[in-house]
């Protein structure tokens, strides 16, 4: 989930000083409007501890008129505290009619804290997700605008900071306890928050996932998010409609935050002829093995194929299948929905076709669609759109915990490799049905949908349902590497070591 705050983004000193001028003048007009219109506003600071938090707080207090601002840290509980139920140490924070409220932590940090220490189990945990939830929602329904922030280092920029800041005794004293405490647990720390953030990421109250290895980055992107944030609420207008606008949840624009995930994919990785056909051959058997082993043992798969036009799902998939008895599998091509599926929830008709235990579901195309191309192209509303990555996410998270192995693929291709496709179909008679204006269309607006994308693998690779993002500028090895995991995934599902059949030592 935070692989898109690991790309090295940065923003130079001249670019961050000629934005701060007119970025500090609207948000003073922002904050200025939100009071006149009793507009409370509460930010949610959270992230790895040495991301620069309180540095980043303390311009957002330079930027804004201080005196409508109250900022609220949760370290250790007073007595006063301890002595009341768990949430009241927050409800007494919540910032007025017209001010707004920073609170670090808030209620997130106490809950990753007390996860990561085993004081609460598992019901504990789901438990106290579900009343983040609900009271996220009271808030956002209550006219309160909830803006969550998540501030994401590497793992070694953290412990470089650390470091440095245990080593000299001039900034040593800027290390907050939190830091202290929980810099010797990154991974376990990475995973609790994976979950945390994940299950509280909702149309309504979404979570901002701002990279805070750069701070120029850090800060700049912040302080828009809020701008556009408060803009887009107050744009909304009154009344009761208007108090649960979604505000958007991707990041805003800049040059320094074009690069995506997508950007770092090599898609020009090559499997010789004869390579290809020795794996094919081995990936078959494995494969055909694998499907009667699955069938026997009632373990069911769902896989799904997105990507760019012309990227060769349809090839791919055809392989992939070739393997499999044709009892065993259904291929499911996605259309638009019909007026039956239309008058639906957008997952329904997805719903329908979950496969029995046993059997393979191959989705061409998938309900990713609600945040891609129903996003880019305008077919469905922001809130619908915004809350569909936790619908997504809760969906695929019941598959998972049925025992489904669920597959999901992104076929990439470079927009050179897309174009030479999209003449070559067009050059060949039995190809040019292949090609519409609809993909001269699409292609003109690349940039938006691989910002969609973008986000779409952010908020919905989860440790039960990860993305595989596939070079596919060669047919010959994205073929290979698709079939190569689906074999891997379904044998580790089976308990066996891979391809041989035997079983895991456990």
């Amino acid at each position: 989930m935070f692989e898109a705050a690991e790309l090295g983004r940065h923003i130079s000193k001249d670019t961050f000083k000629d934005a701060i001028p007119e970025l500090r003048y609207r948000l003073l007009q922002a904050q200025r409007r939100a009071r006149l219109q009793g507009v409370p506003v509460l930010l949610v600071i959270n992230g790895v501890a040495g991301a620069g938090k309180g540095e980043l707080v303390n311009h957002l207090l330079e930027w804004l008129d201080s005196r409508g601002v109250r900022t609220h840290v949760f370290w250790d509980e007073t007595d006063e505290e301890t002595q009341r139920p768990r949430w009241w140490r927050y409800w007494r924070t919540m910032p007025q009619a017209g001010e707004i409220g920073i609170l670090f932590g808030a209620w997130y940090a106490r809950l990753i804290e007390d996860t990561l220490k085993g004081r609460l189990g598992e019901g504990g945990v789901t438990g106290e997700l579900e009343r983040i939830r609900e009271t996220e929602h009271m808030l956002i329904t209550g006219g309160t605008l909830l803006v969550k922030y998540w501030f994401h280092l590497p793992r070694a920029e953290q412990a470089r900071r650390v470091e440095k800041r245990r080593r000299d005794p001039q900034s040593h004293w800027r290390m907050a306890p939190e830091m202290a405490k929980l810099s010797n647990h990154y991974d376990e720390f990475i995973d609790i928050a994976t979950r945390v953030v994940r299950e509280t990421d909702t149309g309504e109250a979404p979570w901002y996932l701002i990279e805070a290895t750069d701070r120029r980055f850090r800060d700049l992107t912040a302080g828009k998010t809020l701008l556009r944030a408060i803009e887009t609420r107050l744009e909304a207008g009154d009344g009761i409609g208007a108090k649960r606008v979604s505000h958007a949840p991707s990041l805003p624009e800049a040059e320094s935050a074009r690069v995506t995930i997508v950007d770092r994919v090599d898609c020009d990785r090559e499997l010789t002829k004869s390579d290809y056909k020795e794996q094919k051959q081995r990936l078959d058997a494995q494969l055909n093995r694998l499907g009667w082993e699955g069938f026997k043992a009632r373990h069911s798969v769902v896989a799904l194929f997105e990507g760019w036009d012309a990227a060769g799902k349809g090839g791919t998939i055809r392989r992939l299948t070739q393997a499999l008895d044709a009892r065993l599998y259904r291929v499911f091509p996605v259309a638009a929905p019909s007026d039956e599926e239309a008058a639906h929830h957008h997952l329904w008709r997805f719903w329908r076709q979950v496969p029995r235990d046993g059997y393979w579901t191959v989705f061409d195309r998938s309900w990713y669609g609600r945040v891609l191309v129903e996003r880019v192209e305008g077919f469905a509303r922001q809130p619908e759109w915004a809350r569909a990555y936790h619908e997504i996410n809760t969906f695929e998270q019941q598959l998972a915990e049925h025992g489904i192995t669920l597959l999901k693929f992104w076929l990439n291709i470079s927009p050179e490799e897309q174009l030479r496709r999209f003449e070559a179909r067009e050059a060949t008679p039995h190809k040019q049905h292949k090609i519409t204006e609809e993909d001269w269309r699409n292609r003109e607006r690349w940039d938006d949908y691989k910002a969609a994308v973008n986000e779409m693998v952010v908020r919905t690779s989860t440790e039960f349902a990860p993305w595989h993002i596939i070079p596919a500028n060669d047919k010959r090895f994205a073929r290979i590497e698709v079939m190569r995991i689906a074999a891997e995934s379904v044998a580790d599902a089976l308990g066996e070591s891979g391809g041989d059949g035997k079983k895991r030592k456990k």
